[in-house]
């Protein structure tokens, strides 16, 4: 009885250029038998040079099947009706999914077995057979996307004297024994899609929205783009005790860092929504995506215990003493409101993380005097009032501004002018042209 192709048998007359993707696909479903030299409909047709055939299918599923999937591939030649056929075994791999090195892990590179047919798989299946292999931890599975770069996470590195190479890589998680890169090289890569949204609203509710900004890429460049419109927000007030004047800050600094860096280390990659960072007139609220890990509740986290969500991150940025030790980030957020009247709030559910930090000059409002903002900036003006805005408006007026001019108009010191202009830069509110004493800025 004449071979029939199924779920788990493929027949080739001759060696294709896309035989590949039949063994990827039955590495990746159930594994299977291909034949070289048998039509489709069952006759046999046979090789002329068996071992030349099988030498070269080796070759291209070696050079272009990902990860390494030859040792489930066996060869052997049989004697059907006089003529010689080439027997390729294919079993389910472990390391799957399997997919064209050329291609990547996406449909376009991944094979399923579905009966007869060979077909690009979904994302939702890859996304699961990666879960299957890796298990379920997100830093350590195969990053869907393989074209990376790490210029930012480079800098970082180099900043504390530190390579980030191949072999670095390897140590910390970033690449598999198969120079295949994981989650976590994913989320330091300039590629990284996943976001910090930030937003301003007028008051203590949410009814009259005033700004917004969305932070992508490196979690490296996340961090500092929201650090710096965080801290653009956070104002400094003037009291006066007898002569002297004191100026404190709306929000404790330390409090801010570690509240941010918590939402970045601990939050559960594998859903794609962003970590969201609301300011109000009266408090900042971070939310991050994910609870806490199971069997750990809020008392066990304020008490110093920590379970680490994602410990290669956690890892990497303890290197790059971005945080101290684990369990420590909740404890320093309350210390930083020791004298203050009103205390930090964390909430919990099943799918979310909340910090609340309160204002600790929550019974200003606007019309109110203050005294620099965060950028160092000396002057009085409302609370509802922004330097940015000035600085829009004289661009409005003039066209191109000089940072002599934007000290002049706002009062303020030469290195607070330059963290302003610096911000608006990098935020996308200006354009910065020229050089040195040449430099002007522009909408």
């Amino acid at each position: 009885m004449p071979l029939r192709e199924s779920d788990t048998v493929e027949l080739k007359r001759e060696v294709v250029p896309d035989i590949c993707k039949e063994v990827i696909a039955l590495a990746n479903t159930k594994g299977g038998t291909i034949y070289i030299g048998i039509a489709d409909d069952g006759d046999i047709i046979g090789v002329h040079d068996a071992d030349a055939v099988m030498l070269q299918v080796n070759n291209m599923v070696r050079d272009a099947v990902k990860p390494d999937v030859t040792m489930f591939v066996s060869y052997d030649v049989e004697d059907m009706d006089g003529r010689q056929v080439i027997r390729i075994g294919v079993q389910r791999g472990t390391n799957r999914p399997y997919y064209l090195g050329s291609k990547g892990l996406k449909p376009s590179g991944v094979y399923v077995r579905h009966g007869t047919s060979t077909d690009p798989a979904t994302d939702s299946a890859i996304r699961q057979m990666i879960k299957e292999s890796d298990g379920d931890s997100y830093e350590a599975m195969r990053s869907l996307e393989q074209e990376l770069t790490f210029t930012c996470a480079e800098k970082e590195f180099a900043r504390h004297g530190m390579e980030l190479g191949h072999a670095q890589m390897k140590t910390l998680g970033m690449l598999t024994q198969e120079n295949i890169f994981t989650n976590a090289a994913y989320l330091l890569s300039d590629q990284c899609t996943v976001s910090i949204k930030l937003a301003t609203f007028a008051g203590s509710g949410r009814l009259e929205f005033q700004d917004r900004r969305e932070c992508s890429g490196s979690l490296f460049t996340q961090l500092e783009k929201a650090y710096a419109y965080i801290d653009m927000h956070n104002k400094n007030r003037s009291s006066f005790q007898g002569l002297y004047r004191i100026d404190t800050r709306d929000y404790p600094e330390e409090a801010l860092r570690e509240a941010l860096l918590n939402c970045c280390v601990h939050r559960d990659y594998a859903f794609s929504a962003s970590t969201l960072v609301s300011i109000f007139e009266d408090r900042i609220e971070f939310v991050s995506v994910g609870g806490l890990v199971d069997g750990i509740e809020l008392e066990d986290v304020l008490l110093g215990l920590s379970v680490c969500r994602n410990p290669k991150l956690a890892a990497i940025f303890y290197r790059l003493d971005l945080i101290e030790a684990y369990g420590t980030g909740l404890r320093k957020i309350m210390q930083a409101y020791d004298k203050a009247e009103r205390k930090p709030q964390f909430q919990v559910t099943g799918n979310a993380f909340k910090i609340i930090l309160p204002n600790t000059s929550s019974s200003a409002m606007a019309g109110e005097t203050v005294c620099e903002n965060s950028a160092g900036i000396s002057m009085l003006y409302s609370a509802m009032d922004k330097p940015e805005t000035t600085v829009m408006n004289m661009l409005a007026a003039r066209g191109t501004i000089v940072r002599s001019e934007v000290e002049q108009q706002l009062g303020i010191s030469q290195a607070s002018a330059i963290r302003l202009l610096k911000y608006m830069s990098e935020n996308g509110l200006i354009k910065r042209v020229g050089r040195g004493k040449s430099t002007r800025y522009i909408k």
